[in-house]
């Protein structure tokens, strides 16, 4: 049974350390989540001189969480309106319109 909860442990922790570097925003926290209950579940069963690697991803796990909450509480996405495009745009209105006024001209 350990070596499933050592497995299982190892496997959640690497997928809450991808998923915290990923923009997942939250969605990491599920990984995480199982990450820990493997790993304090891993904690539980190991002897006394098998504590350093669960307690290596604990540490691992609650790193990614910390992380995590970090970038969704600190970082904020803005949308900022892009003034060079609408004018490049506003432009090229014109400029076919212009085009579709000249044609019409010639074709008179």
């Amino acid at each position: 049974m350990r070596k499933l909860y050592l497995v299982l442990g190892i496997l959640f922790t690497i997928l809450a350390i991808v998923f915290s570097a990923l923009p997942m925003d939250t969605i990491a926290f599920l990984p995480i989540g199982l990450a820990m209950v493997f790993c304090l579940l891993l904690l539980k069963k190991s002897e006394a001189n098998q504590k350093k690697l669960p307690n290596i991803l604990l540490l691992l796990c609650v790193l990614s969480s910390v992380f995590v909450l970090g970038k969704t509480l600190l970082i904020k996405d803005e949308v900022v309106k892009d003034t060079k495009f609408e004018k490049e745009k506003i432009e090229t209105k014109k400029e076919a319109k212009k085009e579709l006024e000249d044609l019409e001209k010639d074709l008179e």
